[in-house]
């Protein structure tokens, strides 16, 4: 576990009694944590479904391929650091479905951006519907539009991006290549093929069916991450409203985004911190249901992950080797990449 994971989770537990924490632990309503964990499942079972959508364009795969892949990428988001997990993901499937690796990569990026997006939409539709001036007091409400107004305007930014490099992959991989003249020729044939498969993968984003589909199941994926959010916090006596984990969700994913290993620490004090400020939780409440809220989120997919990579003959330092694979390997290994179309799904 890194330093910072440490220092973060040392933080969010500085002011707990963990003797009142293990109590309301133990006092947690096992049939809420239930429901919890099945939602945990349907996300990434959503997740595999939008997955193929984004991949239309790159080529077929299988939904047990795309689920399987999945599960392992998320598992070593849990127990490998820089996030390696978002590139093995890609790498894996590409392997499997021989399709081009870093057009592959490119709809992961697709993934976060339509990710970013769901998360706003439910923000905002908390903030303008749900919240009420006892929930959102002015001084809390303005820092929140603020933030999310910007983030808004970098999905919106990303979104044009992705469909220009959609739209003339050939051209962004000619502009690299005329920037890349400065370099060794080799290295810059090799940075304008790169640039032209990546912009290749972003293929989707020129497809309105697709695309649409695409977005429609991003909306899935994030009411379960809430819904099992909710119920854990249910199941601790806290009272927040399922709405009120489409605000809670948006601070989970600025902690996930902080770069430890399964987001300990962060992910814990983003919980902590929004269930105290928002909701009026205790201290000591809100840590226990922290941890087993975290505890539901990464360990199931790490278990299960583990048992995906023993069946496939993986261990953790094959994993290790191949992100560094995958990043240095990332590249077509023909003189030409070939344009990606979309189909007609």
């Amino acid at each position: 576990m890194s330093v910072l994971a440490i220092a973060l989770f040392a933080w969010f537990l500085s002011d707990a009694d963990l003797g009142a924490v293990w109590g309301h632990v133990r006092g947690a309503r096992i049939e809420l944590l239930l429901v919890a964990f099945l939602f945990v499942w349907l996300t990434y079972w959503a997740r595999a479904i939008r997955w193929q959508y984004l991949l239309v364009p790159v080529g077929p795969t299988r939904f047990r391929t795309a689920f399987r892949t999945t599960i392992i990428g998320f598992a070593a988001l849990g127990v490998l650091p820089a996030r390696a997990g978002d590139v093995l993901r890609p790498y894996l499937l590409a392997k499997r479905e021989g399709l081009d690796p870093t057009a592959t990569f490119a709809t992961v990026v697709m993934e976060r951006v339509l990710d970013l997006v769901a998360v706003l939409v439910l923000l905002a539709l908390y903030v303008f519907v749900f919240a009420d001036d006892r929930t959102l007091p002015p001084r809390l409400l303005q820092p929140i539009e603020l933030s999310a107004g910007v983030a808004t305007a970098v999905a919106a930014v990303l979104l044009v991006v992705m469909w220009v490099m959609a739209s003339h992959p050939e051209r962004i991989g000619g502009m690299v290549r005329a920037v890349g003249r400065i370099l060794p020729r080799r290295l810059g044939e090799r940075l304008a093929r790169l640039a032209t498969a990546f912009s290749s993968g972003f293929a989707a984003a020129r497809d309105v069916r697709t695309m649409v589909w695409s977005v429609v199941w991003s909306f899935p994926i994030w009411l379960a991450i809430a819904f099992e959010t909710w119920a854990v916090t249910a199941a601790f006596g806290i009272a927040m409203p399922v709405s009120g984990a489409y605000l809670l969700q948006a601070l989970l994913v600025i902690g996930v985004a902080v770069p430890t290993p399964g987001a300990v620490g962060s992910y814990h004090e983003a919980y902590r911190f929004g269930v105290t400020t928002f909701f009026g939780a205790a201290n000591d409440r809100a840590v226990a249901a922290a941890i087993v809220v975290h505890a539901l989120s990464f360990l199931p997919v790490v278990l299960v992950g583990i048992v995906f990579m023993a069946q496939d003959g993986l261990s953790v330092g094959g994993l290790k080797r191949m992100a560094g694979e995958a990043r240095e390997k990332e590249m077509p290994h023909t003189d030409e990449v070939p344009i990606l179309r979309p189909s007609g799904r």
